[in-house]
């Protein structure tokens, strides 16, 4: 395929999310990365894929040929409780158990 055309089927099977990292009062959230998934996937699922690959396990999760950082400098904490993740215009925090719509 062209990459025009591969660019196309892209958009129109994956959407991006966005994850905020919530700095508390050490200063305020910020954008971090941007990650496309299958736009098929449920709400939940993309929540807990976005906070899955923006942790570091085995590597540091920013270098994942699937991330898209948004960050300036050398690295960037894992994702954790207290963080956002947008999907689409809605806003989601990260809870001990779970996740809150804000």
């Amino acid at each position: 395929m062209s990459k025009k055309l591969d660019a196309l089927m892209k958009t129109m099977n994956d959407c991006t999310v966005t994850v905020i990292h919530n700095n508390g009062p050490a200063g305020p959230s910020n954008a971090v990365a941007f990650i496309d998934m299958p736009k098929d996937l449920s709400t939940t699922a993309k929540l807990e894929r976005a906070f899955m690959l923006t942790n570091s396990i085995d590597s540091a999760w920013y270098k994942s040929p699937e991330i898209t950082k948004l960050f300036e400098g050398p690295g960037c904490r894992s994702s954790m409780v207290g963080d956002y993740v947008l999907v689409g215009t809605k806003k989601f925090k990260c809870e001990k158990n779970g996740w809150s719509k804000v």
